[in-house]
């Protein structure tokens, strides 16, 4: 049975946490529609993030995060992939609990590395791809993180699948 979304859930969390594949699962799951800020980001711009950040700076790429979340308003409720900076603006969350549920993905440094320590598509992590960096980076972000979620829910050892599941369950009952 799928699960009827009444809101948006912004999927948040450091990058490399899972939220795309999350998305992908909890799509097929709930039946919502799925949108990803940082890759509506990259079609309205008509270049790559690491281009944006070079070219733009970062500044310029936050702003346009924020004019993201006020078009998704007017979309149907579905899931939103929030890139991993997404929160560092206090309007951004605003606008989110204004729209839906914001769930916080985690999961350690060490799993996180796994995932990004071969992309080229990590501004951020450029000449810093390694754990202790990441770690760094992840505290920094923390306590932001845990003040704009509605739900956290721990990655470590799930699938994408199970961790949909479990998001969908917590969900419900706050729902």
């Amino acid at each position: 049975m799928k699960t009827q979304l009444k809101e948006h859930i912004f999927l948040i969390g450091f990058m490399g946490v899972g939220k795309t594949a999350t998305s992908h699962a909890l799509s097929k799951l709930s039946g919502a529609k799925e949108f990803d800020t940082d890759q509506m980001i990259v079609k309205q711009e008509h270049k790559s993030i690491p281009d944006i950040f070079a070219e733009e700076g970062e500044e310029y790429f936050r702003q346009r995060e924020t004019e993201i979340l006020t078009r998704l308003r007017d979309l149907e409720p579905g899931i939103i992939s929030c890139g991993g900076g997404m929160v560092m603006r206090e309007v951004n969350v605003d606008k989110m609990k204004e729209q839906g549920k914001i769930v916080l993905l985690t999961a350690t440094p060490e799993t996180i590395y796994e995932h990004v320590k071969d992309s080229t598509n990590r501004p951020l992590l450029n000449g810093n791809m390694n754990i202790p960096y990441i770690t760094k980076m992840m505290e920094a972000r923390e306590s932001k993180y845990r003040a704009a979620a509605d739900i956290v829910i721990e990655t470590d050892g799930c699938t994408p699948k199970q961790v949909a599941q479990k998001l969908l369950e917590k969900y419900a009952q706050i729902g």
